[in-house]
């Protein structure tokens, strides 16, 4: 199967160690997100992984860091969503 249009991509700021998970808020473009797990040995990334599959609905294989591994800001690739479907599921969790 060969790679089709529907592929978000968000920027999102990971805010690694708080006390739980938590999307704060969209600013200038980037999704600030709470992740419980600290930024040791990739744990936080696993678990920003596994926070926005379950926020997105579509299963964590779908989900991919595709810039910013080390980093706080990253560019996360979403397989089978358009960006405007993805924008819509993370601003319903949040109210």
């Amino acid at each position: 199967m060969s790679k089709t249009e529907n592929t978000a991509r968000i920027l999102v700021q990971v805010h690694p160690g708080a006390k739980k998970n938590q999307l704060l808020r969209l600013e200038d473009g980037v999704w600030h997100v709470k992740i419980a797990a600290p930024p040791v040995e990739g744990k936080a990334n696993r678990e920003l992984v596994e926070f926005l599959s379950e926020i997105l609905n579509v299963s964590k294989s779908r989900i991919s860091l595709e810039k910013g591994t080390t980093s706080r800001r990253k560019v996360i690739q979403i397989e089978g969503l358009e960006e405007r479907e993805a924008a819509k599921r993370i601003q319903k969790t949040m109210i």
